[in-house]
């Protein structure tokens, strides 16, 4: 293990996972919520181990022999997006009992898990940053690849699971319904944001 290569690993995974996307604020919301924390957590680290994995042993070979692949994630991955948009807009408008932290509607953990697992697989730009940057980035330390994915890996779960747990120090905040309603505004347009930049090409 080359330790040097650990830490740029594990520098660009938390470089990278740390921007606000629909993961992110999904694992966020999860933890206001004390709801299946550390499934959704562990859920989103293990799928971002293997896709770094996967970027970091095959991105060459699936570029080659798939590429159509990135028109259709782009655009299935959007029109998800604007669903899943729309759907935390309509939460922000609904009655104050039910955006109440200690009274939000609970989901199940089948439910929680197929849309944690749903935001992670269906949204193109994670492909992006783990499988085609990072996959990139690691063929520049030629045989030391397991080096550098082991530290974006723990780049992942180390962020994923301080987001996920560390939301508790919030739940004052959002005790109040007002800030739930904003907190899924917020969701709503960064989700159209991003639903925005895959239609466009960005």
């Amino acid at each position: 293990m080359n330790f040097s290569i650990y830490m740029t690993g594990l520098m660009m995974g938390l470089s990278l996972i740390v921007a606000i996307g629909a993961q992110n604020a999904f694992v966020l919301r999860q933890g206001l919520r004390n709801e299946n924390v550390f499934a959704v957590c562990l859920a989103c680290a293990l799928s971002d181990a293997v896709l770094i994995i996967l970027g970091v042993t095959s991105f060459r070979q699936i570029s080659a022999l798939l590429p159509w692949l990135d028109p259709v994630m782009r655009y299935a991955g959007a029109a998800f997006l604007i669903w899943y948009g729309a759907r935390s807009l309509y939460s922000a408008f609904r009655s104050s009992a039910v955006l109440a932290a200690g009274e939000a509607k609970s989901s199940s953990f089948r439910q929680t898990l197929a849309m944690c697992l749903a935001l992670t697989w269906l949204n193109p730009h994670v492909y992006l940053d783990t499988v085609a940057l990072l996959g990139t980035i690691s063929t520049r330390f030629p045989g030391n690849e397991v080096s550098f994915a082991a530290g974006a890996i723990t780049g992942s779960l180390l962020f994923f699971f301080s987001l996920g747990f560390g939301a508790r120090w919030l739940r004052p905040i959002f005790a109040k319904p007002a800030s739930w309603r904003i907190l899924e505004t917020l969701i709503a347009f960064v989700m159209w944001m991003i639903a925005t930049k895959l239609l466009s090409g960005i």
